[in-house]
């Protein structure tokens, strides 16, 4: 038994350990982006405290000189339950503590040390049973393919398939199971006294994570309640992003990665001030390309218009338009706009499809995420809008949402500066949206766009019957600019800095 344990060791354990540690550090990056925004600041700060509590387990491997076996076993059972649980308690911090920060980075740490502290131990127990250099090359060699795999496996099947907190359980159990297996192949390694209490904590791990990652949806659901503030009526990770439709006194709110989209109660005051100014500019409004706006709601409101002969979505999660034309309530809320035979559904990232193809728009309505993340970020870049202005007629008109200019001045105005360095005409506006506060949008025009006598936008053509929010008073009124929302000093957004992500994180980061 002790001539065959090394190579299952080396061939087995030394993979699921490496993959086990790398899946914790992946899914505490994840975790803190998806809560705190900001994924480069993230995961530079979790890759940065991970490795450096590498380094701490490693030193502090040499001070454990007796009961080696027991102690890697010991470790194992350890990272087991520290490292299964951490997503589903980072969860829970978030939701009931102020310190979250420390909560997460603290067990970085520990998990990090504890990571440390397996491949020193385990190559000290091989080492009586492979030459050095033998045990060296194949250790590391088996080490590196397990992080292959786990940076491999975490974005392609385990987040889009089993979502955050399962993909931590099933790691948990993984590592447990190691620390029992353990118990087996290093028998002849391990004192008789207490082994039995010592499996007996190992399957008592395995059970806690199995019962945790049977009731996994119940505790996601809890949690994201709490940190939502309203019940959970549907909830989905797609290959992009979390989804999860929350209600209310009969009312419903879309959040994707935890930031609200809309609320059913006030959304068409967002979606009429996103809308209509544009489609009351162009003359000729035949095919309009909505970009984002997956839930349907921009594109109610385009099909008021008899004019409008097509309509292209583009919108990044197929996830997203089946919840448009699949969840009834929403589908009921943008009135079954996405099987109106005029609307093209387009499943494609809005920078890529933008590169692509020839067909000319007459208006384009801009509905994506505030950016807060740099993959957001690319679509708010002088890049992306000289892209999208070579999809456009000479007379089209972009309307697009750019976040608060009250809260986020330096980011409102940030999007404006990078759209007129994109050779757009822009006007800022503005409208009262409860859910939200203060939101800013902007109008703009490949060509210089029209003013009244005083300066004031200038209505082309009437607006349509049945608006809840807007008329003609209301949409003059939303371009005059009040004192505090006057223009800001900003650096232009480009692709290859995103300075707008920064500036977001800073303003609304400080609420």
């Amino acid at each position: 038994m002790i001539d065959r344990a090394p190579n299952y060791l080396l061939y087995l354990n030394v993979l699921v350990i490496a993959t086990c540690g790398l899946i914790y550090e992946l899914l505490a990056g994840t975790l803190a982006s998806y809560l705190l925004g900001d994924s480069v600041t993230q995961f530079s700060l979790v890759i940065g405290v991970y490795l450096s509590a590498l380094g701490v387990g490693s030193w502090l491997s040499r001070y454990v000189e007796n009961r080696v076996a027991r102690t890697f076993i010991e470790i194992e059972i350890a990272l087991a339950l520290l490292g299964g649980l951490s997503a589903p308690l980072l969860f829970v911090a978030f939701a009931q503590i102020t310190w979250f920060r420390i909560s997460l980075f603290g067990s970085v740490f520990a998990i990090g040390t504890l990571v440390g502290l397996e491949l020193p131990l385990l190559m000290r127990i091989l080492r009586e049973h492979l030459d050095f250099r033998e045990l060296v090359a194949r250790v590391l060699t088996f080490d590196y393919i397990g992080a292959l795999l786990a940076s491999v496996l975490f974005p392609v099947l385990l987040v889009p398939r089993l979502g955050l907190v399962r993909t931590s359980l099933l790691f948990g159990i993984l590592n447990a199971v190691v620390g029992v297996w353990g118990t087996y192949l290093l028998r002849p390694l391990l004192s008789s006294r207490g082994l039995g209490a010592l499996r007996g904590r190992g399957f008592l791990v395995i059970g806690l994570l199995v019962v945790a990652f049977i009731k996994a949806d119940t505790l996601t659901d809890w949690t994201e309640e709490a940190i939502l503030e309203n019940p959970i009526v549907y909830s989905t990770q797609s290959d992009f992003q979390r989804i999860v439709v929350t209600q209310r006194q009969g009312h419903f709110q879309l959040h994707l990665n935890g930031h609200l989209q809309f609320n059913s109660t006030d959304e068409y005051r967002y979606h009429e001030s996103l809308v209509h100014p544009a489609l009351t500019m162009v003359d000729d409004a035949e095919h309009v390309l909505v970009l984002g706006g997956g839930d349907g709601l921009a594109v109610r409101e385009i099909l008021r218009y008899e004019k409008v002969k097509a309509v292209t979505l583009v919108d990044l999660d197929p996830a997203m338009t089946r919840l448009a034309t699949d969840y009834p309530p929403l589908v009921e809320l943008n009135g079954h706009a996405l099987a109106d035979p005029r609307v093209t559904v387009v499943n494609r990232d809005a920078f890529v499809w933008a590169g692509e193809g020839e067909t000319k728009f007459d208006v384009a309505v801009i509905d994506f995420p505030d950016p807060g993340s740099y993959s957001v970020g690319k679509l708010y870049t002088t890049r992306f809008f000289q892209l999208l202005r070579r999809r456009l007629t000479d007379s089209a008109i972009v309307s697009i949402q750019c976040t608060s200019p009250l809260v986020a001045p330096k980011s409102y105005w940030c999007i404006l500066n990078t759209m007129q360095e994109a050779g757009f005409d822009v006007r800022p506006y503005h409208a009262a949206v409860p859910s939200f506060g203060v939101w800013g949008f902007a109008l703009a025009g490949v060509q210089p766009l029209l003013a009244d006598s005083d300066g004031g936008f200038l209505i082309h053509h009437p607006l349509p019957e049945g608006l809840r929010f807007l008329d003609s008073k209301t949409m003059v009124a939303m371009f005059q600019m009040p004192a505090d929302l006057v223009p800001t000093e900003t650096t232009v957004n480009r692709l290859n800095d995103q300075v707008l992500v920064r500036y977001y994180e800073q303003e609304w980061g400080a609420m």
